[in-house]
């Protein structure tokens, strides 16, 4: 799997998650739990994966979005 999206939004990590189940694209949310050991106040960033195969599929989804710029700029 790899990481295309970094963020401490929880409202973006939101509308991903349902472009990428909208389109069928596999993907995991990583550190969704941690806000239990950072007290809830939102610093560790949530990170999302999707499969390799899928990598592509995912940014030009979230691309067409209007994403891009959340997008990490090392993958894909």
């Amino acid at each position: 799997m790899k990481e295309i999206l970094r963020t401490n939004d929880p409202v973006l990590v939101s509308a991903v998650e349902a472009l990428l189940a909208g389109a069928q694209i596999p993907y995991l949310v990583l550190d969704q739990n941690m806000s239990i050991l950072e007290g809830s106040i939102g610093i560790l960033p949530r990170r999302v994966l999707v499969e390799e195969r899928c990598v592509k599929s995912a940014r030009r989804l979230l691309e067409d979005a209007g994403l891009a710029r959340e997008l990490r700029s090392d993958v894909g």
